[in-house]
């Protein structure tokens, strides 16, 4: 452990996507659940600000028209179109961070640290990983929608780039684009060393 390593002690929390389309019934992308578990997240959040913890939010921000999207080729409906009521965050949720926003050039935009080109699969990093660098953040905690996709995306970045993660399951929620996959999405966090809650 380097001298670097040993100063990121600082709890930081990351809520992912916690938006109308996936945690609003009338969304385009509705995550059943999503609409649950606000509380929960918002508990988490009073939690870590308690303890002097650090909390961080991602928000798809997409352009109406992306290769992400089943019209232009993808595998998912229109959802989180910038500048929209389904893009903005849920109204409930706590806001007491930074938003770090994702997708906005049309990439696939599942993690919450990376972006990638869905045409030749450039990754490229958002701002998140030096956010957190920047407030001494260590050990994180994963919460938000969905657990199979976003969350799992962010989860797995967050271990390749050195943090100790958790996932908090109650407050997070599953689309289940196909059936297992939260089961799968579980089973590929642990392999990874994520601690599930």
């Amino acid at each position: 452990m380097n001298a670097e390593t040993a100063e990121l002690t600082r709890q930081g929390l990351i809520v992912v996507d916690m938006q109308n389309d996936f945690a609003d019934p009338d969304g385009s992308l509705f995550v059943e659940g999503g609409d649950t578990i606000v509380t929960n997240v918002n508990d988490l959040i009073a939690t870590t600000q308690a303890s002097g913890g650090f909390v961080a939010y991602t928000q798809d921000w997409h352009p109406p028209s992306t290769p992400h999207f089943v019209d232009d080729g993808g595998v998912w409906p229109v959802h989180c179109v910038r500048d929209t009521w389904g893009a903005d965050l849920h109204p409930d949720l706590a806001i007491v961070g930074p938003i770090v926003r994702k997708g906005t050039g049309g990439e696939d935009g599942y993690s919450g640290f990376t972006m990638q080109d869905p045409v030749t699969s450039e990754k490229k990093p958002t701002e998140l990983d030096d956010l957190l660098r920047a407030e001494g953040v260590g050990p994180v905690t994963i919460v938000g929608l969905a657990f199979d996709v976003c969350v799992k995306a962010t989860a797995l970045d967050a271990v390749a780039n050195g943090y100790q993660v958790r996932v908090v399951q109650e407050a997070s929620a599953s689309v289940n684009l196909d059936e297992g996959d939260d089961e799968r999405a579980a089973a590929e966090l642990v392999a990874a060393g994520v601690e599930l809650v």
